[in-house]
C-alpha cells in the first residue's frame, strides 16, 4: 500500500467535508474497516452531539483514516459513543480533559466540534502539540483569536482547515462558475439571506442545575465561569457573547463565504456596516436575532441578512441562500 502523504490527507479530508450535503448518512452502511498500517491518519474526535457524530460517520469512511480517540466534557454523549465504537469491535480511547488528549502521541490530527469559545485555544495547543487540525466554522470566536491560530499554523508547520463544505458541494461549483462567466448577466449585488425558524430559548430566573454528567469547568474553558443563565446547556451556547457568535457566525460563516467566493474575494471587506437586535423574542438570549450587514466590497457589495422567525401555523421560511442581483 502506497504511502498517504498530508497532501493526500487534505485532499481525502475535502472530499470528505463536502459529503455532508450529500446525505453521508446513507453511507453509515460502507464505513471502512480498521486498517492497522503505520500510514494511516489516526484522528480524534473533539465534541459528540450531531456534528461530531457526523464526523465520526464520514471519517470512518475514508481509507487510510483511523479514528482513535473520542473527546467531550459530557460523559453521556462519550459513553454513547464509545459503546459504538465497541459495538463495531473498534478500539478508540476516550477523554474528558481535550488537555490529556494532546499528550497522546498515537494522535496525529483533531477534529474540533466544539462551542466557538473553545476553536481558537484548542486549534493552538493542538498545533503546538505536534498535531493537524480540523477546525468547524467559524474559525474563531473573535477576529484576535483567528489571527493567533494563522500564526500557530504558520509557526509549528500544522495543516489547519476550517469547515466551509459548501465550496466542496457538487452542485454549488458549477453554479457558482455559470453565474461568473456572466451567464445572468453583471453582478452588481449579492444578498446573503438566513431566514430561521428558531423557537425562543426562554427565560430564567435563577442559575439552573448543570448536569450532573458535564464538566461546567471545562465546559466553560475560556469563558468565564458564570452561573449557567438558560434552560439548555448545549447548542443554546449559540445566543450568548461568551461562547457563541450568534447566526452571523452559525449560518452565516456559510452565507459569507458562498458570496465571496461568487464574487472573488478572498479578504475582508475594507468597510462594513452592520444594524442588528434581538427582537420578538422575550428570552435570556444576547445575540442578534435579526440583523443587516453591508460590506462595502467593490465593484459587488455584499449585504447579509438574519432574520430568525418565530415559528407560527402555515409559516414558511427560506433557509440560507445566495440570491445575486445582475443587470
Amino acid at each position: 500500500m502506497s504511502r498517504l502523504t498530508r497532501r493526500d490527507f487534505i485532499r481525502n479530508l475535502s472530499a470528505a467535508v463536502g459529503f455532508v450535503g450529500l446525505g453521508s448518512a446513507s453511507r453509515a452502511a460502507t464505513s471502512s474497516k480498521i486498517r492497522g498500517a503505520n500510514s494511516d491518519i489516526r484522528i480524534a474526535i473533539v465534541g459528540l452531539r450531531k456534528k461530531g457524530k457526523e464526523h465520526i460517520e464520514i471519517f470512518n469512511q475514508i481509507p487510510g483514516v483511523r479514528i482513535v480517540a473520542l473527546c467531550d466534557v459530557d460523559t453521556e454523549f462519550l459513553e454513547i459513543e464509545a459503546a459504538n465504537f465497541k459495538a463495531r469491535k473498534q478500539n478508540v480511547t476516550r477523554y474528558i480533559d481535550y488537555r490529556k488528549l494532546l499528550d497522546d502521541k498515537d494522535i496525529d490530527a483533531v477534529i474540533i466540534v466544539t462551542p466557538d469559545h473553545w476553536h481558537a485555544l484548542m486549534t493552538i495547543w493542538a498545533c503546538q502539540a505536534g498535531k493537524d487540525v480540523y477546525i468547524e466554522k467559524p474559525l474563531s470566536h473573535n477576529i484576535w483569536e483567528g489571527r493567533k491560530m494563522v500564526e500557530a499554523a504558520r509557526k509549528y508547520e500544522r495543516i489547519v482547515q476550517t469547515g466551509s463544505q459548501d465550496r466542496s458541494d457538487v452542485g454549488l461549483i458549477p453554479l457558482v462558475e455559470y453565474i461568473q462567466q456572466g451567464n445572468l448577466g453583471k453582478v452588481k449585488l449579492v444578498r446573503a439571506i438566513s431566514y430561521n425558524l428558531r423557537e425562543s430559548i426562554g427565560r430564567v430566573k435563577k442559575p439552573q442545575p448543570i448536569p450532573a454528567t458535564v464538566d461546567y469547568n471545562l465546559f466553560q474553558g475560556p469563558a468565564p465561569l458564570v452561573p449557567l443563565m438558560r434552560k439548555n446547556l448545549h447548542y443554546d451556547w449559540h445566543w450568548f457573547w461568551d461562547t457563541g457568535t450568534g447566526e452571523v457566525g452559525n449560518l452565516g460563516a456559510h452565507n459569507l463565504d458562498e458570496s465571496r467566493w461568487l464574487i472573488g474575494q478572498q479578504s475582508a471587506a475594507s468597510r462594513a456596516i452592520s444594524i442588528a437586535g434581538r427582537v420578538g423574542m422575550d428570552d435570556d438570549g444576547q445575540t442578534p436575532n435579526t440583523q443587516i450587514t453591508f460590506f462595502d466590497y467593490k465593484p459587488v457589495p455584499i449585504i447579509y441578512e438574519v432574520r430568525n422567525l418565530r415559528r407560527r401555523k402555515n409559516l414558511r421560511a427560506r433557509d440560507h441562500y445566495m440570491e445575486p442581483t445582475s443587470a
